[in-house]
């Protein structure tokens, strides 16, 4: 059985932290470069010039693309094979983020308790995600998710009768209604199915999904697509300027469901969808 000890996690959650904040992954570069290459509207060129200007202070100079460095989601992918430890999994990932939010100079956003608005000044406690997959990878995902984006997300029990139809109206429906507000171009994550709190979970892990990866079942990969095509006609553009992008990409997850349900929850990444991964 592989052994991971808590210290190693600690240190890797860490490094995730300052690296998500301070580098703009490569897929989503690949993506604003490409939609900067077809943009008409010259606003919308030079804010996407701006974006990626920004981007590259950041990684040049090593600080935050924005100061907003959010509430950090983790997501860890563990072993069955896998035995953690040296203390608590749940301390070793709190202790990482508050470490990595104090030693990467990244603003501490969480409040200790929603209505009493306290600061706990670290910007613990993370939200962690588990899952037990086969073998024995430890693999962590660390997003933090600015909030600007986060208020933009919206989940809605459609009934069985709504079909496809009423899936994409809502999923329109969410975008325009967001507007300027999530920082587009936005990443649009998307959770069909399960229970309402499932739906919820898929439309997060959407949302930190690759922008270079479509789904697996071709039914989702071209209704992601047409999504796709249809939120970038809205013109919102980037930062609420006008232009062709609106939307990156539109990712989809999908889970059965009830026969009387319908569960759709959107997700909404600002443009830069802070992520890093590492497989310990």
């Amino acid at each position: 059985m592989k052994e991971i000890k808590v210290a190693e996690i600690t240190k890797t959650i860490r490094k995730l932290c300052i690296d998500a904040n301070y580098y703009l992954s490569g897929d989503i570069r690949n993506k604003l470069t490409k939609s900067r290459e077809k943009e008409t509207w010259d606003i919308a060129k030079g804010v996407l010039d701006k974006i990626l200007i920004n981007a590259d202070i950041a990684r040049n100079e090593k600080m935050p693309m924005c100061q907003d460095t959010g509430m950090t989601c983790v997501f860890i992918e563990i072993g069955q094979e896998v035995h953690v430890v040296g203390g608590s999994l749940e301390d070793a990932i709190n202790k990482g983020v508050a470490a990595g939010y104090e030693d990467g100079f990244l603003r501490k956003s969480v409040v200790k308790d929603p209505i009493d608005r306290v600061n706990t000044k670290d910007n613990t406690p993370a939200i962690i995600y588990y899952d037990i997959v086969q073998g024995d990878k430890f693999k962590i995902t660390v997003a933090p998710k600015g909030f600007g984006s986060e208020n933009m997300s919206q989940i809605k029990m459609l009934k069985p009768s709504d079909g496809l139809k009423g899936v994409k109206e809502f999923i329109l429906k969410v975008v325009k209604e967001a507007g300027p507000n999530p920082c587009p171009p936005i990443v649009v994550g998307v959770g069909i199915g399960g229970t309402f709190d499932k739906a919820a979970n898929l439309a997060k892990r959407a949302a930190v999904r690759p922008t270079e990866e479509v789904s697996s079942k071709p039914f989702y990969a071209n209704l992601e697509k047409e999504l796709k095509e249809e939120i970038n006609k809205l013109g919102i553009g980037p930062q609420g300027f006008g232009g062709k992008t609106t939307a990156l990409a539109v990712n989809i997850e999908t889970y059965p469901t009830h026969i009387a349900g319908l569960p759709v929850a959107v997700n909404i990444n600002c443009h830069a969808a802070r992520h890093a991964t590492k497989e310990l």
